[in-house]
């Protein structure tokens, strides 16, 4: 069935509520401010490890260790919004994510800092219920344009995250940051309560069977397969590059102090423009050539960083690349995979986004082993290895037709063991 006999096919017709510009622009804000408590502490590597008596190398396994946390939360977590009321289910977890934060901002050692960081990371997942939640409230002709604004609020945030942490440290100290955090994340959590709809789940299922369904998904849809492993390799480009930035920025020949580090997350504003012009062309179906343009420009960034790393203008420039490619891979994949069956949204970017953080886990695992080992050289070859890997499962992607596909298995069926009876499957 055609997605267009429905303006908001998941929802019943009589409860859909419109998505307004007012509330696409809350939850764009709310996106940025979610995710942004997972990347407090990239600047801020050396200071922290002064703080909790470690070294930097140590101290900046937190970025792999939020990821992973990050990652099975996606998994555990994400899809209980396709059971839950969503409203209720955002404000409960930015609950216990101030809780996170809280604790990390008191921990009075490495190990507990871990601990804390990692309950953020598992929490900090409801980001990624806000965003096919608002997917659903779209109308379909606005759905890409919809998810790219507020992609963008949350790349915003990203940025936003580095230059904020740096300069509040710098005039406040470390600890500081994450308690900020909090104030701000419980803030959230009001005003999400008030301002979201209030909807009713599409249907009732065990947890057990709820996971079950997520495996499902992954296993019988090759559309959201290939495109979790674009997701898994961009964000792994990304991580490798921003989970050693501090430690690359804070030595010679630069020697920046927290809040000059802070700063270059600025310069991947580049990102969420890149994001807000993918969502764009891919509501005008040009997914797949929007996501082979992003993956050139990301090859070209970190071809630059590995050969001038330490000229700063290049580097600059790089990081500007690096992040508009990987942006624009992201939303493309957004793009393709929210036309999915969409009362199945919230599982669709479970199975998404827990590959996005497994890529981004790994390679800032093993960003920091290439920097101990051999340097810069060896953190910009891993970057610039994942980008070409990227590309060559991109050329194939014409053998099978994904992206054209007309058979997949959530339009014939959905693979999801019913309680309420039958949903009505979409194109």
């Amino acid at each position: 069935m055609s997605t267009q006999s429905n303006p908001q096919p998941d929802l019943p017709t009589s409860t859909a509520p419109v998505l307004t510009k007012r509330l696409t622009y809350v939850l764009a804000l709310a996106c940025g401010a979610i995710v942004a408590n997972l990347y407090y502490a990239q600047p801020l590597l050396t200071t922290i490890a002064r703080g909790l008596h470690s070294t930097a190398d140590t101290t900046s396994i937190v970025v792999a260790v939020t990821q992973v946390a990050y990652a099975v939360g996606l998994f555990a977590v994400v899809p209980l919004g396709d059971i839950l009321d969503r409203r209720k289910m955002i404000a409960g977890v930015l609950c216990i994510t101030t809780v996170g934060l809280l604790l990390t901002g008191i921990a009075p050692t490495l190990a507990l800092f871990l601990l804390a960081s990692a309950l953020v990371g598992v929490s900090a997942v409801v980001a990624q219920v806000i965003i096919p939640f608002a997917s659903v409230l779209a109308k379909p002709e606005e759905r890409g344009k919809v998810v790219g604004i507020v992609m963008s609020g949350l790349l915003i945030g990203i940025l936003v995250a580095r230059t904020v942490s740096g300069l509040v440290a710098q005039a406040l100290g470390w600890r500081s940051v994450y308690l900020l955090g909090a104030a701000i994340t419980l803030t959230l959590a009001l005003v999400l309560m008030r301002e979201l709809p209030k909807l009713p789940p599409s249907r009732s299922l065990r947890y057990p069977e709820l996971l079950g369904s997520v495996v499902e998904l992954f296993r019988k849809e090759p559309i959201l397969r290939r495109r979790s492993l674009y997701g898994l390799l961009s964000f792994g480009i990304f991580s490798t590059f921003w989970a050693t930035a501090a430690l690359l920025l804070s030595k010679p020949p630069y020697s920046y102090n927290n809040a000059t580090i802070g700063l270059f997350g600025l310069v991947g504003a580049g990102g969420a423009l890149a994001a807000s012009l993918a969502g764009r062309l891919s509501d005008h179906g040009h997914q797949r050539a929007s996501t082979g343009v992003s993956i050139v420009l990301a090859i070209a960034g970190f071809a630059l960083i590995l050969t001038e790393a330490r000229a700063l203008y290049p580097l600059i420039v790089g990081i500007v690349l690096i992040d508009m490619g990987v942006q624009g891979v992201h939303i493309s994949n957004q793009s393709v995979i929210y036309q999915l069956n969409p009362s199945l949204r919230s599982r669709i970017t479970s199975v998404y986004m827990t590959s996005y953080f497994v890529g981004g886990a790994a390679a800032s695992a093993g960003s920091t082993y290439a920097y101990a080992q051999f340097g810069w050289t060896g953190v910009g070859s891993l970057g610039l290895g994942l980008a070409i890997v990227l590309l060559i499962a991109w050329s194939t992607e014409h053998l099978g037709r994904l992206t054209t596909s007309r058979r997949s298995t959530l339009q014939s069926q959905d693979p999801i063991p019913a309680s309420n009876g039958p949903t009505t499957p979409t194109a």
